[in-house]
């Protein structure tokens, strides 16, 4: 036993060394891939972290701690009718903006409470693909037929993927359903608006943060929404602070000084830092790190210090998978994002050679490729407005569509610790058989 593992030992060396030993540093594409990894860690870093990911980690932990199992059971929970738990799991999912990684603390969460798989994994899809946002934008730039095919496929995945997950692992299923017969729910601590007014001022925080560029032509209300998102969040914030104080009962004092350097770090940001992208980074760092704080020293309640610990083993637990997808994909697919587009060790001309047309080759590609490639929220409309204009055809545009947003290489990571390697494998081959299938349709209709 002890020389098998000191024989592992050696062959991780040998493995490593010579990895090192053979680095192509004279291949330019090998050199541009490196660059468009570094790159799109360095994005993803600045954009998607500190204004997704953070505040969606303490969304998971409101789920985790406030939400009570009773109330997962009863809307999510492998014994309630199936109308009403599909009905939830994609209306709540679409109200989110956000991506494939923004919404692996929140499915987790009532995955872990209880939630049936079924359910649960249609949570999963419908919210980075079927988000508010990204349908609008869709139809606004990418045309309205493909904003009305992109929500009709959307809504009709997550309700038909999640039927089929809980008809392939039924046994499971039924054997979560007959042990959640025998759960009696501990009584409510306090009334559901309460709960629900905290956790969707935290949801509305995230999607007013995140909300994008309007295109340059746009004077409508998305152009006014995007002008004064700051203030919009600024008044959320204040209504946080409002619910920090009177619901979950936390001492004026620590959340007013919270607030204060908050106030100040904003006006610090903007006299002290030149770009405009990197200004509401400072800000949210101090509110999250001034909550973390108050929540951990607050001897009151002991939930209020649960909320941060239980955000704190998301954020452990999903992290280094993403760190890790993100770089792979960034190594093997590029980085395209803000005008910018950095080939990875795939060129993007194979990806546009291989999806003009409209087989079921092309398709299939595109749903595979999707898959695998990370979008942030609203990003995958520009992407594939500049494939259509190299020769992409309709079809795989809407699979893609179908497919990217939902799914990546980081979130497979992620999903595969929650579900397992077998769950993960059957979820993604249905999104993406389906993504193909509706993509092939829809590019022979028109």
């Amino acid at each position: 036993m002890e020389l098998k593992k000191e024989l592992k030992i050696l062959l991780w060396i040998v493995a490593v060394f010579v990895a090192v030993f053979f680095l192509p540093l004279d291949s330019e594409r090998f050199m541009t891939a490196v660059t468009a990894t570094l790159d799109l860690a360095k994005w993803y870093a600045r954009e998607h972290v500190v204004l997704c990911l953070l505040p969606a980690f303490f969304i998971a932990g409101v789920i985790a701690v406030f939400v009570s199992q009773g109330s997962v059971l009863k809307y999510f929970g492998a014994n309630a009718k199936k109308w009403l738990s599909y009905t939830v799991a994609a209306i709540s999912g679409g109200i989110l903006a956000v991506c494939s990684c923004t919404i692996l603390p929140l499915f987790t969460s009532i995955y872990k409470r209880g939630a049936g798989l079924g359910p649960a994994v249609a949570f999963l899809y419908s919210g980075p693909a079927i988000s508010i946002l990204s349908i609008i934008l869709t139809a606004r730039i990418l045309g309205f037929e493909m904003g009305v095919a992109r929500i009709i496929g959307a809504v009709l995945f997550s309700v038909i993927i999640g039927l089929a997950m809980s008809f392939i692992f039924r046994k499971e299923e039924k054997a979560k359903k007959e042990e959640q017969m025998n759960i009696v729910p501990p009584p409510e601590k306090r009334p559901m608006w309460q709960t629900s007014f905290h956790f969707f001022t935290l949801v509305l925080i995230l999607v007013f943060a995140n909300w994008g560029a309007p295109a340059s032509s746009d004077t409508g209300l998305w152009y006014y929404i995007f002008t004064y998102k700051w203030y919009i969040v600024g008044a959320l914030s204040l209504l946080l602070c409002w619910s920090l104080v009177r619901i979950l009962k936390l001492r004026v004092l620590g959340v007013v000084l919270g607030a204060m350097a908050t106030a100040v770090s904003v006006i610090l940001a903007n006299l002290f830092i030149d770009d405009t992208k990197l200004i509401p980074l400072v800000p949210m760092i101090v509110a999250i790190t001034a909550l973390a704080v108050i929540l951990l020293f607050d001897k009151q309640d002991e939930e209020n210090r649960e909320w941060a610990i239980s955000s704190w083993g998301f954020a452990k637990q999903i992290l280094p998978l993403l760190a890790i997808g993100v770089v792979t994909a960034g190594f093997l697919l590029g980085s395209t994002h803000d005008n910018t587009a950095i080939a990875g060790v795939i060129p993007n001309s194979w990806i546009e050679w291989a999806v003009g047309g409209n087989s079921l080759l092309s398709n299939f590609f595109a749903s595979f490729t999707g898959a695998f490639m990370y979008f942030a929220t609203l990003t995958e409309v520009p992407i594939i407005q500049g494939l259509l204009a190299s020769g992409m055809g309709k079809g795989p545009a809407l699979a893609l569509l179908l497919a990217g947003p939902s799914l990546s290489l980081p979130n497979m990571l992620v999903i595969r610790g929650v579900m397992g390697t077998k769950k993960t494998i059957v979820y993604v081959t249905l999104v993406i058989v389906m993504a193909t299938v509706s993509g092939f349709i829809y590019g022979n209709l028109f």
